[in-house]
């Protein structure tokens, strides 16, 4: 099917998009000192991600037998928005399955948008499963999140934004799950533009697509694990597998720490919220694992649709990565002006104490010893290893 996807098809998704969608412009940001590197907000998109432009394109495409009929989609949440909205505004019934899982904001914002909710236990594939039973009973239209040719056109008018803002663009750097982005993207780019090096990125927990291209063939994946729940995917699509093939440079993954400290980053420096899926791009050139020295670089930050619980977890962990959050377990003489010895060396090398818990529970080295435990705010690892190293010095017991 991927035969049906032209440039001109692009473009005439580009002109339905026009008054649709938003259009963010580049924003400049310092992730590395020997790169210019740019994001491309799509979290600033309505309904807070990209997914919008596909969903919404291949609605509009629709014949009035279809649209009388309703339509049909599945998702972890994104395109679960952008086909609600889509259907909304062009007067459609639409019915959306998502993974029982998903975060509650995205469920309550897909009802917000007009559609009809069905959770499904299980994740993405299982919500599929379901959405395909539905369609084949009810007789909707199923609007496929990513391998579709009408969506990924929708996907790729994200390119055409790009060359038309920076022509001299060298790398794009995009997040990757089903593959309908960065098939739609690669195609658009690389028609233009094909000295362009177009990289995908996966999380660790779910790299269907990087060992599916890997074994030159479409592979399963049992199970996947990831905060970027926007790219848990277990199984690429036939089209967009194809696609990424032909397109894609290379792909890479990030583990949880490194999406977890790529967030903190662009909520602290940019200033933008970026859900696990949108900051993979910004996490794997802060990693260092795209070859980025000296080259103009397009990071694509996805979308910002983030459960603020799971935010708050995040925010938490991209800390401690990070060296700014130190949670330190003592074992102490359980005698006075102990405990005020420790603060003592933590106020002198300028650390913040968030908490301290202090416990006499029997597993401590000594009979009368107990334990504290001392969360501070710190500001970077070479600071945590100097209260680490100071509290050894003074014949603290560190154990944790």
């Amino acid at each position: 099917m991927t035969d049906k996807l032209t440039i001109e098809e692009v473009y005439k998704a580009k002109e339905v998009l026009n008054d649709v969608a938003r259009h963010p412009r580049l924003v400049p940001t310092k992730i590395c000192e020997d790169a210019e590197i740019y994001l491309k907000p799509e979290c600033l998109q309505h309904t807070g991600s990209f997914k919008l432009r596909g969903a919404y394109y291949k609605i509009s495409q629709l014949t009035p037998e279809e649209k009388e009929r309703g339509v049909i989609a599945c998702s972890a949440g994104n395109h679960a928005q952008g086909v609600a909205l889509g259907a909304t505004r062009n007067g459609i019934k639409s019915l959306i399955c998502l993974p029982a899982g998903a975060p509650i904001s995205k469920v309550e914002a897909t009802k917000h948008y007009g559609a009809e909710v069905c959770l499904v236990p299980g994740v993405y594939d299982d919500a599929y499963a379901k959405a395909i039973e539905l369609r084949d009973k009810h007789g909707y239209t199923f609007v496929h999140p990513f391998d579709d040719p009408l969506v990924i056109a929708g996907q790729g008018t994200i390119g055409l934004e790009i060359l038309e803002e920076m022509p001299d663009v060298e790398e794009i750097v995009v997040p990757i799950g089903g593959g309908g982005l960065i098939s739609g993207l690669a195609f658009a780019v690389k028609t233009l533009r094909p000295d362009v090096k177009i990289y995908g990125v996966q999380a660790e927990g779910a790299p269907s697509m990087a060992e599916s291209l890997k074994l030159h063939r479409m592979i399963h994946l049992n199970s996947v694990s990831t905060i970027a729940d926007g790219i848990a995917v277990k199984e690429p699509g036939v089209n967009t597998f194809d696609l990424v093939n032909r397109y894609v440079d290379d792909i890479v993954t990030v583990s949880e720490d490194e999406i977890a400290a790529a967030i903190l980053y662009l909520i602290e420096k940019q200033k933008l919220v970026a859900e696990g899926a949108g900051a993979v791009p910004v996490a794997a050139v802060m990693a260092g694992k795209i070859p980025v020295k000296g080259k103009k670089v397009v990071c694509l930050v996805s979308g910002g649709n983030i459960d603020v619980n799971t935010l708050n977890r995040v925010i938490t962990r991209g800390l401690k990565v990070g060296g700014r959050l130190l949670t330190l377990t003592i074992d102490l003489a359980d005698k006075p002006g102990q405990l005020s010895g420790v603060c003592s060396v933590i106020a002198d090398l300028g650390a913040n104490v968030v908490s301290i818990n202090h416990e006499r529970t029997g597993n401590t080295h000594g009979i009368n010893d107990c334990i504290i435990r001392v969360e501070l705010e710190t500001r970077n690892h070479d600071h945590v290893d100097q209260i680490k190293q100071t509290l050894h010095d003074k014949g603290y017991k560190i154990i944790g």
